[in-house]
């Protein structure tokens, strides 16, 4: 992928927006990403975690790395009691 200059929350629009070395902009739906990924509470929490506090990370994820597996390795269910 292509160098990410910047990267940033919009809390407006709910989108991580990113400006490309080529001048590429890209913007991506978070709340379309949880829609598709997120089974459970605890993984829109992860992914909430993500987009507020390293919102890179969170791009990176979604762009180049495997989401779901990410999921599965962060979120555990913890009974309520």
């Amino acid at each position: 992928m292509r160098k990410i200059l910047s990267c940033e929350f919009n809390l407006d629009t709910a989108r991580v927006e990113l400006c490309l070395e080529d001048g590429t902009l890209l913007s991506i739906d978070c709340t379309a990403v949880e829609n598709e990924l997120a089974s459970s509470m605890y993984q829109r929490s992860e992914l909430d975690w993500l987009i507020y506090n390293d919102p890179l990370a969170y791009a990176e994820l979604i762009l180049n790395g495997d989401p779901e597996l990410y999921l599965k390795a962060v979120t555990k269910k913890a009974p309520l009691g």
